[in-house]
């Protein structure tokens, strides 16, 4: 194994030793080559259905799942088989296939990793906008989430990307992911500060960004 494709905690090059495992496995060589989860999940034995598709939900839930509840849920899988051996997968089609892409990857990662899931696995974003399976104790969910998000941004591609002068943006679209995944993946790999001295116009969005907040904020609690 090639030490310079691994980040440089102990923690995050047991993730990126799997998830470069699982890019193997799809046929991936490059390491900045996107990697396309829906593939891995016909291995997986994930079937992942339309939500259109789902029979059994009343209006009034479809319409909160896909109104005000759509940023509550990312997916589920079913942790009961189908007759053949496939579980179901749902995907929330208000969330774009950015995060779709993530949220299938988690679900693929539970499956390489061997993971069990007690009942209907449901997916949703924590207080800290990580995704989590609420079913998975709070170790498996912790890997697939980690090695699923290695396993599309890999610390290799994604530094020779920052190095190119590519901004967190580009590197999303390069890899099919959401922005917050692409600097998820940069501060894990301690790359961060790297990032941040190549593109100091950001910190200053980020500031702004964050001042106009807590000015919204200050308004509400004085009206």
């Amino acid at each position: 194994m090639d030490t310079e494709k691994l980040p440089p905690t102990f923690k995050g090059r047991q993730y990126e030793i799997r998830a470069l495992g699982l890019r193997d496995f799809a046929g991936l060589r490059r390491d900045d080559e996107p990697l396309d989860p829906f593939e891995l999940a016909y291995f997986a034995k994930l079937f992942v259905v339309d939500f259109e598709q789902i029979g059994g939900l009343s209006e009034e839930t479809r319409e909160h799942l896909l109104g005000a509840g759509m940023n509550d849920w990312s997916g589920g899988t079913c942790s009961r088989p189908l007759p053949n051996g496939w579980r179901v997968v749902i995907l929330n089609p208000k969330h774009g296939r950015a995060r779709n892409n993530a949220t299938l990857m988690e679900e693929v990662c539970h499956v390489f990793l061997g993971h069990k899931a007690n009942r209907l696995s449901i997916v949703a974003q924590n207080k800290q906008g990580k995704t989590v399976a609420r079913d998975y104790n709070e170790a498996d969910e912790e890997a697939a989430y980690a090695v699923g998000a290695a396993s599309l941004v890999p610390y290799a591609g994604l530094r020779q990307l920052m190095r190119r002068g590519q901004t967190s943006i580009e590197m999303a679209r390069h890899f099919n992911v959401s922005r917050e995944l692409v600097e998820y993946r940069l501060k894990v790999c301690r790359l961060w500060a790297e990032y941040r001295e190549g593109h100091p116009e950001e910190d200053a969005a980020r500031l702004a960004r964050r001042n106009g907040y807590l000015k919204a904020a200050g308004a509400r609690t004085q009206s």
